[in-house]
């Protein structure tokens, strides 16, 4: 251990110190301070002149792309076709109303593009430009927009608004026709709906993001495009209703909040703007404070508003502090320089010993943790070890229930074998015991064509017994090539004497050794078990029973082996717990709701799934996954055992 020390004094602890530091802190903030203000304010002033700039462009271009169509109403209202539609009664306007929408064709064509039409005093459109079209305004009822109201009044309008027939934005110029054989009576409304796509174009195209506003605080454009239809300030709901039926053909209003006053954007404000208003990476993404600057365009109610992103201004603002601080504090450091030399020969002794001592300690840390990690590799291998005895555990406990299902079946259909097996064994009894009568007689053709019978039904006997007792073997799963058809087979007939007495019609759409799989093929013959005799109590109270087998390749090369029955099917609460455990739809003590999940286990063990859902039809169909033979396999030769 090293010798206790004194520690040296250190000159700051003075109260004369202290205050020189105080003060020298003090004068780095403020010229920082002052060197950010300034740079501030100059950032401002830069960005309020460039974004006034934009502006100008920007109202130059918007009044000159709105306002250029606001002169046709005035040829409208001239077409004496127009007014002759308009000055006839209803019975004749579908005569006059060809030449009417003629004219007005030709006019739209002419001109690039607006939307014309005329309006009656009741508002129906009764002539259109757009008449060639499916989706034309012919007929639609445009009474209830402001623009309207106010041109068959006598006044002039325009504004912006959606119409409600195909649901495009458009600003829309209205001019009241009057008839001058009726003393000027206003006798109908001419319409020109001048399209923005070209302006959307334009300002989707602006690097700053900007928008446009109406006289009721609505986004009418904007850049970010997720904008449109927000409101400048939260609004009442049912204004918000009234102005979404009559000006935007029901579109949803005031769904975001920017909150921007925008009063005081007119001589530039800074608002905050939340980052979750631009999920899409964009000119938005990563910041929150803007200068925002609106202007009025000229011959609208608009307003619009740009906004400058005023990071770049903080940066410059933040450098030029930081710029000045430096400059405080290098002159500064120089100063402390020649002092604090004096200090380090003082401090390099006194460092050592911290060194030494932090060295000393980080040694113990790394012995103690070294420790601590090693119990914690002893805790992990035991529990690994642990869960790997948990894991054959529950493997063995598998095993078991599959066994236990598989002797459960053959239980089931001991009375179908017995009733199999007694008749070739009856027989066999009666020809021995002729046989034996023949040969004592003398007649031995007849007793060796006896015996030759009780060999066949012998042979037949065996053939009962044998797929049961591959069935019953108890044996690891072992993956090898497997003709489905015959898992198949096997499987029904352990069912053959129920499919038989419930008149089952079985169906199978393919043959021997045409579909080959690569699993166990007892465990696969144990799945087909389960799924067929679930299939028959399904079936039980049906008139049509039928069990359909059929096989395809997926694209993955599995091979989908599918069974359906023609039972009661599923409920969609049954299909969501039919793979869970002790989960069964039938009645209490008929079965422990084990079967489909084990099934899907054992699948799974050698790479393949079950999956469950209705048959084409009615009833239940449940399709198994099994994985297709390696390309190194041999697979078994079609036409041999």
């Amino acid at each position: 251990m090293p010798e206790s020390r004194q520690p040296i004094p250190i000159s700051l602890t003075k109260p004369h110190r202290v205050l020189g530091v105080a003060a020298v802190l003090v004068l780095i903030l403020v010229t920082a301070f002052l060197a950010y203000r300034i740079s501030e304010q100059q950032g401002f002033n830069q960005m309020r002149d460039e974004a006034s700039h934009q502006l100008d462009i920007l109202a130059a271009a918007i009044d000159s792309e709105v306002t250029r169509h606001a002169s046709i109403p005035s040829a409208v209202e001239l077409n004496p076709d127009v007014l002759a539609l308009l000055r006839a009664p209803a019975e004749r306007q579908d005569v006059l109303q060809p030449p009417a929408n003629r004219f007005l064709q030709k006019l739209n064509d002419h001109l690039g593009g607006p939307a014309i039409f005329v309006l009656d005093t009741s508002g129906r459109v009764v002539a259109s430009s757009d008449w060639i079209f499916s989706d034309n305004l012919l007929g639609a009822d445009l009474s209830a927009i402001p623009l309207f109201r106010g041109a068959i009044a006598g006044t002039p309008g325009r504004h912006y608004a959606v119409d409600n027939v195909r649901k495009e934005p458009g600003y829309f110029f209205a001019l009241p026709i009057r008839d001058e054989q009726q003393d000027w009576k206003v006798i109908g409304v001419a319409v020109v709906k001048s399209s923005l796509h070209e302006l959307e174009r334009r300002w989707l195209g602006q690097e700053a993001p900007a928008l446009i506003v109406d006289a009721n605080g609505i986004v009418l454009l904007a850049s970010p495009p997720e904008w449109r239809y927000a409101t400048l300030q939260p609004q009442n709901p049912e204004v918000l209703a009234r102005i979404s039926q009559e000006q935007f053909a029901g579109q949803p209003l005031g769904v975001t909040s920017l909150d921007i006053a925008i009063d005081a954007a007119q001589e530039g404000t800074v608002v905050r703007l939340s980052r979750q208003l631009k999920t899409d990476p964009g000119p938005l993404q990563g910041a929150k404070s803007y200068l925002a600057l609106s202007r009025h365009l000229p011959g609208t109610a608009w307003r619009i508003v740009v906004f400058s992103d005023l990071r770049p201004v903080f940066v410059q603002a933040s450098t030029h502090a930081a710029l000045a601080a430096a400059a405080i504090g290098c002159f500064l450091l120089w100063l402390a320089f020649l002092s604090q030399r004096r200090r380090l020969a003082r401090g390099r002794e006194e460092a050592r010993a911290m060194l030494e001592q932090a060295n000393q300690e980080l040694e113990r840390n790394v012995a103690a943790r070294t420790a601590d990690l090693s119990e914690a590799v002893t805790g992990l291998q035991r529990e690994v070890a642990e869960r790997q005895r948990a894991e054959q555990t529950l493997r063995a406990a598998q095993d078991e229930l599959v066994q236990a299902a598989k002797l459960a079946v053959l239980g089931q259909m001991a009375t179908g074998i017995t009733h199999e097996l007694s008749q070739p064994l009856g027989a066999i009894r009666t020809l021995s015991a002729n046989a034996v009568e023949f040969m004592h007689r003398g007649d031995l053709a007849t007793a060796e064509k006896n015996l030759g019978i009780v060999g066949q039904l012998a042979e037949q006997a065996g053939g009962i017994i044998t797929p049961l007792k591959t069935f019953a073997r108890k044996s690891p799963a072992v993956s090898v090539a497997v003709d489905v058809a015959q898992a198949v087979d096997a499987a029904l007939f352990l069912f053959d004497a129920r499919l038989k007495k419930m008149n089952v019609t079985v169906n199978r759409n393919f043959g021997p050794k045409s579909e080959i799989a690569w699993c166990d093929q007892n465990r696969l013959q144990q799945v087909l078990v389960n799924l067929i005799g679930n299939a028959i109590d399904a079936m039980a109270d049906e008139p049509v029973r039928r069990l359909s087998f059929s096989a395809d390749r997926a694209s993955s090369g599995q091979l989908a082996l599918a069974v359906s029955d023609s039972g009661f099917g599923f409920t969609e609460e049954a299909l969501e717990h039919l793979f869970e455990p002790f989960f069964t739809t039938k009645q209490p003590g008929e079965g422990l709701g084990l079967g489909l999940t084990i099934s899907r286990d054992i699948l799974r063990d050698f790479g393949g799934d079950l999956l469950a859902g209705p048959a084409p039809g009615g009833g239940a169909r449940f399709v198994i996954l099994l994985p297709a033979v390696p390309p190194a396999t041999t697979t078994p030769e079609k036409g041999k055992p």
